[in-house]
């Protein structure tokens, strides 16, 4: 009997233990608050900041360079001449143009007043000629010479010499079309006339000339294309420079944007004209605001990972940003503001039908909910809550609520 009483004994110790232990876990369990808040649900692109508005510049021609009228780090407008090459002989061959063009507009005046004197203004409205033709050519010649000179001044290079070889093409064609045409005038006439055409072609050759020196003074010079800052010059007075070679970089730090790239994963939720926060590696207390300005429609493969290149332009850059700089955009794809929140780790039960441990006193309740939006980390309470009850915190969740969204 003793016996008996001693195992029974030993059994109810066994279990009070047991229990003890059970309570004082229950009681240990972990407890969160349901809160309000705001939920953001975020795609981070990694990448690099560049100013898009960058040009290496150089001289058209091989020359001695004269004068670098800016230093490293100066800010310059556009249209700021930057260096100059040794010109001398091109400065005079403009000087020469000029003269000869002013000679030719004077014998091309003084031909046509003495056409004026003739007989002419009684036969000019009623013998047949090309003489529209021929205006028409020499118009578009004294067109296509106007804005050669204004690109010129521009420092556009390259489009001014296109432009003068259509003046050029319109020389030809005016001198076809007086070529071509019929005299039906008095041989008097007609030579004085024939005068002034060749007048006229002297004075157009004489500013086509002055033009090809002007093209090629402006190529002994450097030109601002753009506001911006100098970030080097690779060039010293007296050195010889080719054509071609680099020799200034300019860049616009008003205008910088961050490429990346973008998860297959992600790409469907970020869209063009959305927000971005900026953060960069080696400013880490710097945040920049941004929007998305493009995404690239083809993919990128590699390691059977697809992604896509986007860019992300800067809002108000400031000049502690620099050109290659590491950095990361936040781009919020959803927000939802003042919603009832809870830690994903409390969540249970399934996809359809999720619920939680409510603390209800001293107890413990199961209670449905409705889920909504989720970022990984806490996630939207639609319906089955009251903000300020405590949930219990499990172990571990059952549901894998780190990509959960509604």
């Amino acid at each position: 009997m003793k016996k008996w009483l001693t195992l029974i004994t030993a059994i109810c110790l066994v279990a009070a233990v047991f229990t003890g232990c059970a309570r004082s876990e229950n009681n240990a369990q972990e407890t969160a608050e349901v809160t309000r808040g705001d939920l953001v649900i975020s795609v981070f692109v990694s990448g690099n900041l560049e100013m898009h508005r960058k040009a290496d510049l150089s001289f058209g021609t091989t020359g001695v360079v004269a004068e670098i009228l800016v230093d490293e780090g100066d800010s310059v407008v556009k249209g700021q001449t930057l260096a100059k090459l040794d010109a001398g002989s091109s400065e005079l061959n403009v000087e020469m143009a000029q003269t000869r063009c002013k000679t030719a507009q004077a014998e091309y005046e003084m031909a046509e007043y003495k056409l004026m004197q003739t007989i002419y203004p009684k036969y000019s409205k009623t013998y047949a000629t090309d003489m529209p033709g021929v205006a028409l050519a020499l118009e578009e010649a004294q067109d296509n010479l106007e804005q050669a000179q204004n690109l010129l001044r521009e420092g556009k290079i390259e489009e001014a010499q296109g432009l003068l070889e259509q003046v050029e093409e319109s020389l030809h064609k005016a001198q076809k079309k007086s070529q071509a045409r019929a005299w039906l005038l008095p041989l008097s006439v007609k030579l004085v006339e024939l005068q002034a055409d060749q007048a006229k072609a002297a004075l157009d050759a004489a500013k086509l000339e002055l033009a090809q020196a002007e093209l090629e003074l402006a190529k002994a010079a450097i030109i601002a294309p753009f506001d911006g800052i100098v970030t080097s010059i690779d060039m010293k007075q007296g050195e010889r420079i080719s054509a071609a070679i680099a020799v200034v970089c300019l860049v616009d730090p008003t205008s910088i944007k961050m490429d990346g790239v973008i998860d297959e994963m992600d790409i469907s939720g970020v869209k063009p004209g959305q927000e971005a926060i900026i953060t960069l590696d080696a400013l880490p207390d710097k945040e920049v605001k941004g929007r998305i300005t493009f995404i690239s429609q083809t993919g990128t493969v590699q390691a059977g990972v697809v992604s896509y290149k986007t860019a992300v332009t800067l809002e108000n850059p400031d000049e502690e940003l620099r050109d290659g700089m590491s950095a990361t955009a936040e781009i919020v794809v959803e927000r939802r503001e003042n919603v009832l929140l809870i830690p994903n780790r409390t969540i249970q039960g399934t996809w359809d039908n999720p619920w939680v441990e409510v603390v209800v006193g001293e107890q413990t309740e199961q209670r449905q909910i409705t889920l909504g939006l989720s970022d990984g980390v806490n996630t939207e309470v639609l319906s089955g809550l009251e903000q300020g009850e405590e949930v219990v915190l499990p172990a571990v969740s059952r549901l894998p609520f780190m990509s959960f969204g509604g």
